[in-house]
């Protein structure tokens, strides 16, 4: 992209590496029939520890933006260049996506091809903050969160339902995506994806708040970046007696609860971080996940795949692992693998980052 560079800020880094590490945390248990209570998702309505991940990438996603793409429009940028940049970034990531679940989908032998997924659904949102944060001013980008919100949850208050089954997001993603949603019965035609069409739109939100926050960071603003965040949690809070919290149907209660804690997340790691100058462990390894994210997430993505497609997998849980079983249970078992697997990880990161090594797409 044209422009001035923009100045890098640590926390943002730690704060998205530490987000892609507990994604390979819950991602990769060792036995998903053994998982403590915090490190699944909630059923369906509710939030639990593990439903914070996603909207807390999406929410840096936002920043990013704002820290990336504001000092280019201040300083006059031409904006087609950077237009033509964030769309096409956007559609490697989908791209990218795309080509990991075809991985799994041949070697899985899984019956039918998804098509939405996480790094599709990242590549939308980076997309739509990115247009916002060159064309929108922080008025427009405020009046976008709020029409977000406020369509979204008119949407779903005046369907059916909010059961998974019967609600507006399950029938649009039966007539669109079909046998390509995660979830699809053959014998009904009924399908269902946690990241499918209509629930989009609360992650789009999540990501403008996040364009917003980033842009009080950018600013100097950071008791205005906490007070934000204090507040988007309180109106979720609230919002949740009428439209509960689930991460599923990204539904606008969840999307400011979550969007909240980002928001005071991300303050309090700007004050330690940056403000203190605390970079050692575990904020060294989380600036390493950061700075290769999208690397480290696709290359953990692979790894499962050849594990399990090969069949491996299952020997190698029952090797290494199977001998605590007796001293720490199934469940410390499984958890005793997957921390295993992001230690993997946060090596190969760690080696990345020594030798200056960044995967962009």
């Amino acid at each position: 992209m044209s422009g001035p560079a923009s100045r890098r800020i640590a926390s943002v880094d730690v704060l998205r590496g530490l987000t892609v590490a507990a994604m390979l945390l819950v991602n990769n248990p060792g036995d998903w029939g053994h998982v403590y209570w915090p490190l699944e998702h909630a059923a369906w309505h509710g939030c639990t520890p593990t439903d914070l991940i996603f909207p807390f990438f999406l929410f840096i996603v936002g920043v990013s933006a704002a820290l990336a793409l504001g000092p280019r429009v201040d300083a006059g940028a031409v904006p087609g260049p950077l237009r033509a940049a964030v769309v096409q970034r956007g559609l490697r990531i989908i791209g990218l996506g795309l080509l990991l679940h075809a991985l799994a989908w041949w070697l899985m032998h899984r019956p039918e091809f998804r098509v939405p997924g996480v790094l599709q659904r990242i590549g939308i949102c980076f997309i739509v903050v990115g247009l916002a944060a060159l064309r929108l001013r922080v008025r427009g980008q405020w009046l976008l969160l709020l029409a977000l919100l406020a369509g979204y949850g008119a949407l779903l208050q005046s369907g059916p339902t909010l059961d998974k089954l019967g609600s507006l997001n399950q029938r649009l993603d039966t007539v669109v995506l079909g046998r390509f949603a995660y979830q699809w019965d053959a014998a009904t035609g009924i399908a269902f994806d946690p990241e499918g069409l209509l629930s989009t739109l609360g992650a789009l939100a999540t990501a403008v708040l996040g364009l917003l926050c980033g842009g009080l960071l950018r600013r100097g603003q950071v008791r205005g970046l906490l007070l934000t965040g204090v507040a988007a949690a309180a109106v979720g809070w609230w919002w949740s007696g009428w439209l509960p919290f689930n991460k599923q149907l990204w539904t606008p209660s969840f999307v400011l609860w979550t969007g909240g804690m980002a928001a005071v997340a991300l303050a309090a790691a700007h004050a330690w971080i940056d403000g203190r100058g605390h970079r050692h462990f575990p904020f060294a390894i989380g600036r390493a996940f950061g700075l290769n994210a999208i690397g480290a997430y696709a290359g953990a993505w692979m790894c499962t795949v050849f594990l399990e497609g090969f069949g491996w997998m299952g020997p190698l849980y029952r090797t290494v692992f199977g001998p605590l079983g007796p001293l720490i249970g199934p469940d410390g078992q499984s958890l005793a693998f997957a921390v295993a697997f992001v230690a993997v990880w946060a090596v190969i990161v760690w080696l990345l980052d020594r030798r200056g090594w960044y995967w962009k797409i």
